[in-house]
């Protein structure tokens, strides 16, 4: 009654025993894609996770120079611009690492946050009762007399640029993880196990468990099982493609390192713009939002503080470094891996599953 190990020597096999043996094919079968796998899926996780450190890293370090802007020249409205700045850096890092959010959403809303500071604390620092409706007034306003002038809308445009490749980059990263995880699991048909079985098992049955199958047949059975894993071949190519143009288009501009190094300036220059611009802005406010209680004898316009670049440039240089060093050995491996799905079946049959060097081998009907 066997189904599949059919020969016309007497067998130690039974029905059963061949049930045993599909259920060990499949079983083998994803174990020996998972150790194919394992490298491969071992050194993407490995650089999503030194990217993001880097990436990371060159936020910290923007973020903490920002931070000493608002602290070296703008001490009035320092503690309560930690916040808007902490924001600002947070929905950066969310928008690289791929959520659902735009650069100019982040940047705007950092503005929209800062003006009633720049206004109360700068412009007119003699302003005593901040309400909340006087401050949501102040923010909706800053969209309609633009006191920043072009600095935020700059900043926008630099910041889209430049974050964009490290935001695709981050995504195709996480899409390779889940090519590699599927096909881990991709289910073998009742006609693969059954070859299987023949090619690795119907020799035990005839007392032949030193046997193994011959090169070329393991070749055959393994292709027409991987069919639909190496039909990605083309794809993954592609993939491998687009990985490299995204990384030498990092590599090559240096754009996210000197536009984030660069935020702190450009917050600055939009405060001196706003201050410069103090008589006509408040105006403007007067009309729209009415008066706020102020002081007596306001005090004029705080001094304006040109900040100069601060020279803390060593952290910056490592972490700049490190993601360029990072980029050049991933793109190098990825670039080794471009045949993967296309050789997957050489691969399995590489090894102890097939007899080299040796006059015999099992061709799946007798040994030759």
């Amino acid at each position: 009654d066997l189904q599949i190990c059919q020969h016309r020597a007497p067998t130690c096999c039974t029905k059963k025993m061949e049930e045993s043996y599909q259920a060990a094919v499949r079983r083998e079968r994803t174990q020996s894609i998972q150790a194919l796998n394992f490298e491969l899926k071992y050194m993407i996780v490995g650089h999503i996770t030194a990217f993001q450190e880097a990436f990371e890293s060159l936020l910290r370090f923007a973020e903490n120079r920002t931070s000493s802007l608002f602290e070296t020249a703008y001490r009035p409205m320092a503690k309560e611009a930690a916040e808007p700045v902490k924001e600002l850096f947070t929905d950066i890092s969310l928008y690289i690492l791929g959520a659902e959010t735009t650069v100019e959403s982040a940047v705007l809303r950092f503005f929209d946050s800062l003006f009633p500071l720049v206004y109360s604390r700068l412009i007119n620092p003699g302003i005593t009762d901040l309400s909340e409706d006087y401050t949501e007034c102040l923010r909706l306003t800053r969209q309609d007399i633009n006191p920043f002038g072009h600095y935020s809308k700059n900043m926008v445009t630099e910041l889209s640029k430049s974050l964009w490749a490290s935001r695709m980059l981050s995504q195709a990263l996480s899409l390779g993880i889940e090519v590699i995880n599927t096909t881990e699991h991709t289910a073998l048909t009742k006609e693969c196990s059954r070859a299987l079985v023949k090619m690795q098992y119907c020799p035990h049955c005839q007392g032949l468990t030193l046997i193994r199958p011959c090169v070329g047949y393991c070749l055959n059975v393994m292709r027409g099982c991987l069919a639909s894993v190496s039909e990605l071949d083309a794809q993954w190519r592609e993939f491998i493609s687009t990985l490299e143009y995204l990384t030498n288009e990092m590599a090559a501009s240096h754009e996210l390192e000197i536009a984030l190094a660069g935020i702190w300036n450009s917050i600055n220059e939009a405060i001196l713009h706003a201050q410069l611009n103090g008589p006509q802005l408040s105006a403007t406010v007067d009309k729209v939002c009415g008066q706020p209680k102020q002081q007596e004898g306001n005090l004029s316009s705080a001094n304006i503080v040109p900040v100069k670049e601060v020279t803390e440039t060593q952290t910056f240089v490592m972490a700049h470094t490190s993601l360029n060093n990072k980029r050049r050995e991933f793109i190098n491996y990825m670039k080794r891996s471009r045949t993967f799905y296309a050789s997957i079946a050489e691969r399995l049959c590489d090894g102890d599953l097939v007899m080299r060097d040796s006059s015999t081998c099992w061709n799946g009907e007798d040994v030759v």
